[in-house]
């Protein structure tokens, strides 16, 4: 079905924008860190800026948050400038803030009253809070004693109090286990139910896998912007096959460049390797030609592509060299 394109610019254009940032710039030194960037969120996405250390992802999300100010450009927030937003923004920045001398409870106690919320007001709103996060029965604990999990998830919960419509989270799962990592996200995905808009800064492509959008930084500018398969399938990346059959030779590497998206195919030490963008689809297929060509397969895996590959098909340097 084609959808005519005057309804797709409609559609767009009622879409509430939580975030909108136009022409942004921003100089340090001489050197622009923010170089004519342009972003859009809608209110409710799950958003995740990606790229190395340096690239400017950092700065973006301050001056969203109204911590920094830009040289030049757009940003808004529901249509305000940041300064005038503040109380739709909650922002955790990448080091710990909370007191590690005080409890739970009390951190959140502090920030309430910060706030200016009655005692009553702030007593009911943190043992809520503190639910939200799966931190009830650590209240009293002190944030000396919290792992870094729970010291996160704490410091997320100072971030939402009620209002808030825009969560900046700064490379947030740094230094968490799988574990608490999949715990991170699972708290993420409950904020997501409320309608809140969430941009996430990360260099860590997995975590970037979980959001709708992701925008890919390097060098201050914005240089791929999409879903995360929207993003694989324009910029070609394909799917890694690794076959290890009974023993090698020329009717298997015959065989494989069949199925190969550019008829190339790789020895290793066990086996061959070949890439193809549709790898799913194909892998029944391939054992069946090597089986009647009396090829035994051993073993057969799949390597999905990742946003990191994106990365390096674009700038032609792995993620981690980059932030290296």
């Amino acid at each position: 079905m084609n959808i005519p394109l005057n309804l797709i610019t409609e559609s767009r254009h009622c879409w509430v924008f939580a975030v909108h940032v136009e022409k942004l710039v921003k100089i340090y030194d001489n050197r622009r860190v923010l170089d004519g960037v342009n972003l859009d969120v809608p209110e409710g996405e799950f958003y995740a800026l990606m790229g190395p250390n340096g690239s400017g992802k950092t700065t973006l999300a301050s001056i969203i948050a109204a911590v920094k100010t830009q040289d030049s450009g757009i940003v808004e927030v529901y249509k305000n400038k940041p300064a005038q937003a503040k109380e739709f923004i909650g922002y955790v920045p990448q080091e710990n803030f909370s007191s590690p001398k005080l409890s739970g409870g009390e951190n959140l106690m502090y920030f309430a009253n910060l706030l200016g919320y009655s005692r009553r007001q702030a007593n009911q709103l943190v043992v809520e809070m503190l639910q939200n996060v799966g931190l009830s029965e650590e209240a009293d604990k002190r944030v000396a004693k919290y792992s870094g999990g729970m010291r996160k998830r704490l410091e997320i919960a100072t971030a939402i109090f009620p209002g808030i419509k825009v969560l900046i989270l700064d490379e947030p799962t740094t230094g968490l286990d799988p574990t608490a990592r999949r715990a991170f996200f699972n708290m993420i995905q409950e904020i997501m139910d409320k309608k809140t808009s969430i941009i996430l800064i990360t260099h860590i492509g997995s975590d970037a896998e979980l959001a709708s959008r992701v925008g890919l930084m390097d060098n201050g500018k914005m240089i791929a912007e999409g879903t995360p398969d929207e993003l694989k399938r324009k910029h070609a990346v394909e799917d890694a096959i690794t076959v290890e059959t009974a023993m090698k030779s020329d009717s298997v590497v015959s065989v494989l460049k069949d199925y190969s998206i550019n008829g190339k195919v790789t020895e290793s030490e066990v086996g061959y390797k070949i890439y193809s963008r549709n790898g799913d689809k194909i892998l029944a297929d391939m054992v069946r030609s090597l089986d009647q060509a009396g090829q035994r397969v051993m073993r057969i895996e799949m390597a999905r592509p990742t946003l990191e590959d994106v990365f390096f098909r674009l700038t032609e340097r792995h993620l981690q060299e980059a932030i290296e």
